[in-house]
């Protein structure tokens, strides 16, 4: 609705301006054309594959229930009643939202800067034992990488970690690049349009909308399939294993995570999804959530490439991500903590998601009790 201090304004080929009589109240027709009534109304009528429109004279032809201006003033004084307190309800809700945000965030810094639970280091001193430190599993995991590279052509040792900028590490904890902590890490493929199955097909083809920023990976949503022959022809390279980690590397945004659980055995993904495979004895999710901890995913905006408002992460950027690496055991406590915490978030997050849409619920019944075409 234009503001009452604006003279005038010209809207383009894409707006229709309803204009009120002296009978109509004008939030009258800025409510009503709000109501489900009139929308699904018009859902009907929208014609054009490439712009989708509504014509003119459909809107003009829309019947709409219209009381004497006195009752239109009364029922819209109600209405901004209660839309005022939906509307405080939810900034209310969009702010627990955003502070569940930050929080998630600052459980993940400290836990990849080792203030979560306590050390290794520490529990060693206070027991007086003797650790195996990251530095020592870092060797060990490199030991590993070298035995398991047989058949993939000349071994070269993978680059250590660029340090500088990065954050202090507790005692025992020590940076390692993310090649070194991971086997072959690649980027996935894109086959022909007629090798994608929508729906049902041999192997699943993840893309980023399957990724998410709490590590889990969504199987269900809007899922695609290659045929078993293109998933170990033309995408051998990308194919995906259980245990793997997924990140996108096509943004804004970035930082989309997801471990690929146990029971989805295999799957390919497409060419802005990166796969890095973590190489055991190594926590898979440690490695997911320090590849979700914001200051890691600045590390490499930082360094990426930004183009028209798209920024990409290269191969060799991904390789070299840094990533803290603390003793085996410590992860593990880290790990459980971690999963502790996104739990609540997530439980916390579904009942506010779940509240905005019975605040949207309830102003949509409210239109319609008012401007339903059955009045």
């Amino acid at each position: 609705m234009v503001p009452h201090e604006l003279d005038g304004a010209i809207g383009s080929t894409g707006f229709h301006v309803l204009r009120a009589n002296d009978h109509v109240d004008p939030r009258w027709l800025f409510n009503a054309v709000q109501s489900r009534d009139f929308i699904e109304t018009m859902e009907d009528f929208v014609q054009g594959a490439l712009y989708p429109a509504v014509r003119p004279k459909d809107i003009r032809g829309y019947e709409l229930h219209v009381p004497p201006l006195d009752e239109q003033r009364r029922v819209l004084d109600d209405i901004e009643k209660q839309f005022s307190r939906l509307d405080e309800a939810v900034v209310n809700l969009k702010r627990v939202k955003a502070n569940l945000k930050r929080y998630k965030a600052s459980v993940l810094k400290d836990a990849v800067e080792g203030r979560l639970v306590p050390t290794e280091a520490e529990l060693a001193r206070r027991e007086g034992r003797r650790f195996e430190t990251g530095e020592q599993l870092l060797q060990r995991i490199l030991v590993t990488r070298k035995s398991e590279w047989a058949g993939r052509g000349k071994y070269e040792e993978p680059p250590a970690v660029e340090t500088g900028g990065l954050a202090h590490l507790p005692n025992g904890w020590v940076w390692a690049s993310a090649e070194q902590l991971s086997t072959f890490i690649t980027k996935g493929t894109t086959p022909a349009a007629e090798k994608l199955l929508d729906g049902i097909g041999d192997v699943q083809f993840l893309k980023v909308y399957n990724l998410t920023f709490d590590g889990t990976l969504n199987q269900t949503y809007k899922p695609a399939f290659v045929s078993r022959a293109t998933h170990e022809g033309e995408l051998l390279r990308s194919q995906v294993l259980a245990g793997d980690v997924l990140i996108n590397i096509v943004g804004p945004p970035l930082g989309q995570v997801s471990v690929v659980p146990p029971t989805m055995a295999e799957a390919n993904m497409n060419q802005a999804v990166a796969r890095f495979r973590p190489i055991k004895p190594l926590s898979t999710k440690f490695v997911a959530h320090a590849l979700m901890t914001e200051s890691i995913i600045a590390w490499a905006i930082r360094k990426a490439k930004t183009t028209a408002g798209q920024t990409n992460l290269t191969l060799d950027l991904c390789r070299r991500l840094p990533i803290p690496l603390p003793p085996l055991a410590e992860q593990a406590r880290i790990v459980a903590e971690v999963d502790r915490r996104l739990s609540i978030i997530l439980g916390v997050q579904a009942e506010v998601d779940a509240n905005l849409k019975r605040a949207q619920a309830l102003r949509q019944s409210t239109l319609s009790k008012a401007f339903s075409v059955d009045q």
